[in-house]
C-alpha cells in the first residue's frame, strides 16, 4: 500500500478528518503505519477515542479501498496528498487541510497563484457580467480563477477564465461521480479537458449536502491569495467563505452593487466592513503586488527583462515610442487592425507594461 492509498482509505472513514489525521501523524510516521496500528495505541493519541480507534483498525470491513481506486482510474482522475508538489501550498497552511484532493483534469505549478471568485447562485445580469469580466482579466493576467462550479457567479467566473484562455479550478462539494449542479456537466468537462481541473476532497460517490458545501468553501479560500465576492445576499454562502478567508489570513475584495438590490446587500456590507472595493482587475492585481511596480522609466527599468509576450503584444509594445505615443501611431507602426491594437493595449496595461494617458496616448512602464 502506498502513502496516497492509505490517505484515501483514511479519508473514506466516516469519523476521520484532517485534524485527527494531523494528530495521528504527530505520533506515527506514516498513514500506512496508522492503518496497521493496534486500537490501544491509537486510543493513546489525543482526540482519538474508542470509536475512532476501532473504525481505523477495522477499516477493511468499513470501506472498499480497491473499489474506490478502480473508480478513480475509470473516471480518469487522480488523487494527491499534501506530499505532492502540485498540492496547493497555501492550502497546506490552513487549520484543516484536506487529507486527499481528487483531481479531474490537470494541476499546474501556476495554479499556486490563484484568486477565488465567488458569489450568489441567484444573481443579476450585472453580477454575472461583472464576474465574467473580472475573471477574464484576472485569468489573462496569469492568475488561476478558483470557484465552486455552482449556478450564478461561480459559473460566470469559470466561463470568464476560459474565455481568456486562462486557468480555472472548480472545487465541488460532492464526489466527482456526483457532480453538482448536473447542468454544469459540460462546463466541468471543458475545464477538465485543458483549462484546469475539477477538484474534490470527497470520495468518488459522495452526494452533496449541507455539510459538504461549507467544507468545500474552506478549500476555495485556502487555495487562494484572496477572495473576490462579486454579488452576495445577506445570507449567501459566499459570506461564509469570505469569513473563512479572513480567518485564514487571506484578503477579501468585493464588487459594489445597487443599494436596493437584495443580491448585493452582503457584498456591499463587506465593503462597509473593510473589504477592498473592486471595479477593475487592476484593483486586485495592484494590491497583491503581482505585477511590475508603476514607476517612471529608468535605466534599471530599461534593462529589466520583459515577461513572455505574444506576437501581437510584442509588436504593439515595440510600436510605442520612448515618449507618449497615440493609439493611431501605434496602429500605423504595428500594421495591426485598430481593434487588435486596442485589445492588445488592454492586455499590456493589465501586465503593467504600458500606461494609458488622457487622449488615448500610451507610455511604456518597463
Amino acid at each position: 500500500m502506498t502513502s496516497t492509498e492509505a490517505c484515501i482509505a483514511l479519508n473514506m472513514l466516516p469519523m476521520m478528518g484532517p485534524v485527527r489525521l494531523r494528530k495521528l501523524l504527530e505520533v506515527f510516521p506514516s498513514p500506512e503505519e496508522i492503518l496497521r496500528t493496534r486500537s490501544s495505541a491509537l486510543r493513546a493519541v489525543e482526540g482519538i477515542g474508542n470509536e475512532v480507534a476501532e473504525q481505523i483498525t477495522s477499516w477493511e470491513r468499513t470501506i472498499d479501498l480497491g473499489a474506490e481506486l478502480d473508480r478513480i482510474r475509470a473516471f480518469g482522475a487522480e488523487a494527491i496528498t499534501a506530499q505532492s508538489p502540485l498540492y496547493p501550498r497555501h492550502l497546506r497552511e490552513i487549520h484543516a487541510p484536506p487529507i486527499v484532493l481528487y483531481v479531474w483534469g490537470k494541476l499546474e505549478e501556476r495554479d499556486q497563484h490563484a484568486i477565488g471568485v465567488i458569489g450568489s447562485r441567484r444573481t443579476t445580469h450585472y453580477g454575472t457580467e461583472s464576474a465574467k469580466k473580472l475573471s477574464y482579466q484576472l485569468a489573462y493576467a496569469g492568475l488561476t480563477v478558483v470557484s465552486g462550479l455552482a449556478r450564478g457567479i461561480d459559473t460566470a467566473a469559470h466561463q470568464g477564465a476560459i474565455a481568456a484562455k486562462g486557468r480555472t479550478i472548480a472545487v465541488i462539494g460532492s464526489g466527482l461521480m456526483k457532480l453538482y449542479p448536473p447542468e454544469n456537466a459540460a462546463l466541468a468537462e471543458k475545464i477538465s479537458q485543458g483549462n484546469g481541473a475539477i477538484v474534490s476532497e470527497f470520495s468518488m460517490e459522495i452526494e452533496p449536502d449541507r455539510q459538504t458545501f461549507p467544507m468545500r468553501n474552506r478549500i476555495i479560500s485556502g487555495w487562494s491569495h484572496g477572495i473576490l465576492v462579486v454579488e452576495a445576499g445577506l445570507n449567501s454562502g459566499a459570506l461564509i467563505t469570505a469569513s473563512q478567508a479572513l480567518e485564514q489570513g487571506r484578503s477579501v475584495y468585493a464588487v459594489p452593487g445597487h443599494i436596493n438590490a437584495p443580491s448585493a446587500q452582503g457584498s456591499n456590507r463587506l465593503i462597509q466592513q473593510g473589504a477592498k472595493l473592486v471595479m477593475d482587475a487592476s484593483d486586485i492585481l495592484d494590491d497583491m503586488q503581482i505585477l511590475l511596480p508603476e514607476t517612471k522609466p529608468s535605466a534599471a527599468a530599461a534593462e529589466r527583462p520583459l515577461p513572455t509576450l505574444s506576437a501581437d503584444e510584442r509588436n504593439v509594445y515595440d510600436a510605442i515610442e520612448a515618449t507618449e505615443t497615440s493609439i493611431d501611431d501605434i496602429a500605423t507602426k504595428s500594421h495591426l487592425p485598430s481593434g487588435t491594437v486596442s485589445s492588445t493595449l488592454l492586455r499590456l496595461e493589465l501586465k503593467r507594461l504600458v500606461k494609458q494617458l488622457p487622449g488615448k496616448y500610451f507610455v511604456k512602464l518597463a
